[in-house]
């Protein structure tokens, strides 16, 4: 049997939490992941990387930072001619921040082409669906209420917004199935936007009451990649590496979630099993980012939708190159955020919004018009 991205219809049958009443467009082919869109997200990331590395207050020579880089590889001796200022400053500052600007990335991309597959939601995002707004609340009180301390890979801190993350997926669920009785594009919408003020509201009453905390919190809420070290890489990296595993290894099961429940239940698939799984593993990545990162909204609009205009719509291709290209468009911004106002350095949830905000309008007058 081949899974070729089926695209459930508005008058297909199944219960299935949303609608995506379009099939892939024409000269769009949605099959198995082609070896060009591989490299090319391979490439992406590699340059990101390197020019997040090298640019920044501080410039570092850039043929410097590619053959300090390469002389880390094992059995590698070449020499980068760099100060020993420029190696800290590459090894305990840009390096450290690049690769948690990739992981934060990749996760919120991946993450979101997850949710718009179980939900059959094209507008499905972690920020728009109040996933993030849970976190954010779970965060905030672990900041406020110093459980953030602990060192190593077990912090309460991302443990605190995964709970808030599933509080946040669970109401929004819950209140456009209560409210509609399904749970189409608008009403997961509408309902994300409400479970979101409520969240914020609370999140605006903790930090009224612990006003020596608010710089933190605030800090936190606008979104940025600003490490001291590797601890936050370290902290997020396994939430991440099983969040991103889990997703992709689900790719063709959410390729025939696309049909309807009741087509993918005859098929053999255990709906509500792939969609428990798929939600939890994306609210558990989404968390773990957001709790190192602040609120960075878009990314899992951005990319995704990105993705399936030029690669194809199954998700044997979005989801993979989501990963890689998350990763990259996630770096690309912050290093906008290092450099537009140097040495200011603006909010990467800003510049996201600035980008994101235009291409979700244009996602949809696109759909509305089709």
């Amino acid at each position: 049997m081949s899974l070729t991205a089926p695209r459930a219809t508005a008058t297909g049958s199944g219960d299935g939490a949303g609608v995506d009443d379009r099939s892939p467009p024409p000269g769009r082919p949605a099959g198995r992941l082609r070896a060009g869109w591989l490299v090319a997200g391979v490439v992406a990331v590699v340059a990101a990387a390197v020019a997040g590395i090298a640019l920044g207050p501080v410039d570092l020579p850039l043929a410097g930072v590619v053959l300090e880089l390469l002389d880390r590889l094992p059995l590698v001796d070449l020499p980068s001619g760099l100060s020993d200022r420029d190696v800290a400053i590459l090894w305990q500052l840009r390096v450290p921040r690049v690769s948690l600007g990739l992981l934060v990335g990749a996760m919120l991309a991946t993450a979101g082409a997850g949710y718009q597959g179980v939900f059959r939601n094209p507008l499905a995002d972690p920020f728009l669906l109040g996933i993030a707004a849970g976190a954010g609340v779970g965060a905030t009180l672990a900041i406020v209420y110093g459980a953030s301390t602990s060192g190593g890979v077990i912090d309460p801190l991302p443990l605190a917004a995964f709970a808030g993350a599933l509080l946040g997926v669970a109401a929004t669920y819950a209140l456009s199935r209560s409210v509609t009785g399904d749970r189409s594009a608008v009403s997961l919408i509408l309902a994300g936007v409400a479970v979101a003020a409520f969240f914020t509201a609370i999140q605006t009453f903790v930090q009224m009451r612990n006003a020596d905390s608010i710089r933190r919190v605030y800090a936190w809420l606008f979104g940025s990649l600003a490490t001291t070290g590797w601890h936050d890489v370290a902290l997020i990296l396994p939430y991440v590496g099983a969040s991103a595993l889990v997703l992709v290894a689900h790719r063709r099961l959410l390729d025939v979630l696309g049909v309807g429940d009741r087509e993918a239940v005859a098929l053999g698939v255990p709906v509500t099993r792939v969609r428990v799984v798929v939600v939890i593993a994306a609210s558990l990545g989404t968390a773990a980012a957001v709790a190192v990162s602040g609120l960075i909204g878009f990314v899992g609009i951005i990319v995704p939708h990105t993705v399936r205009l030029l690669a194809g719509w199954s998700y044997r291709s979005v989801l993979p190159l989501s990963l890689l290209f998350g990763g990259a468009f996630m770096v690309a911004t912050d290093l906008i955020a290092r450099l537009a106002l140097a040495p200011a350095e603006v909010p990467i949830g800003v510049v996201t919004a600035f980008l994101g905000a235009p291409f979700f309008v244009v996602v949809l007058r696109h759909r509305g018009g089709s």
